[in-house]
């Protein structure tokens, strides 16, 4: 998860992790500058809920722009599975 954010303060990534109990890593972008070079940032200036699904090769083997929270973890799944990537054991 990418997020404009800065890594500390109130509205930081780490008081957003530790209030949702994040069990993933999140990318502080306070300069946008990966948010530009992926194309993710809305009028605003804040970085849209888009899943980047990244190949082993390093190349972007599908780019989901409809995220919904609610059902995120399953959607993945779904989509690892269509994309046969094998989960790890």
């Amino acid at each position: 998860m990418a997020s404009v954010d800065p890594i500390e303060g109130e509205k930081g990534n780490k008081a957003f992790a530790e209030a949702h109990k994040a069990d993933f890593p999140l990318l502080s972008d306070p300069t946008k500058k990966t948010g530009e070079a992926y194309g993710v940032l809305n009028p605003r200036g804040v970085a849209s809920r888009w899943t980047f699904y990244i190949g082993k090769d390093g190349r972007i083997a599908y780019i989901d722009k409809t995220v919904k929270p609610a059902t995120s973890a399953e959607d993945m799944a779904a989509k690892l599975g269509e994309l046969k990537v094998a989960a790890k054991k």
